[in-house]
């Protein structure tokens, strides 16, 4: 997918000083609305290394970028000032053609033995109280 830069006349991009680019954040998706995989906004996502052939152009370059590491989706979307759906479907496309892969946050059993500790609980409560 390949997203055009619209430009003025003196050959400016379109950006709005308060309402950032112009491109509407469907346009980026293709209109589509669901990821082909599931993301979770604490999902782990990294580059592989692969130079997607199917997933080009500046947002999936972009996003490429910011995943040299472990990186969440709720970091990338904040990073490419997207909405997470957008973002999602983004990330989506790049596994799917291999440039990235996903790993899902651990969940947590309710009967789990490692409790949370009142007394960290506490020292938190009482380093916010202290800020506030």
């Amino acid at each position: 997918m390949t997203v055009r830069r619209l430009r003025r006349q003196g050959g400016e991009p379109w950006y709005d000083d308060a309402a950032g680019r112009l491109v509407r954040p469907y346009t980026i998706s293709n209109g589509r609305t669901r990821p082909t995989a599931h993301f979770d906004l604490l999902t782990m996502v990294m580059a592989t290394g692969r130079r997607p052939v199917s997933c080009q152009g500046p947002d999936y370059a972009q996003v490429l970028r910011l995943c040299g590491g472990p990186v969440s989706v709720a970091e990338i979307a904040a990073h490419i000032r997207l909405p997470a759906a957008v973002t999602k479907v983004l990330l989506a496309d790049l596994v799917d053609c291999g440039a990235i892969t996903a790993r899902a946050p651990a969940a947590v059993s309710a009967g789990s033995a490692s409790r949370t500790d009142r007394a960290l609980l506490e020292a938190v409560l009482n380093g916010l109280r202290k800020r506030l």
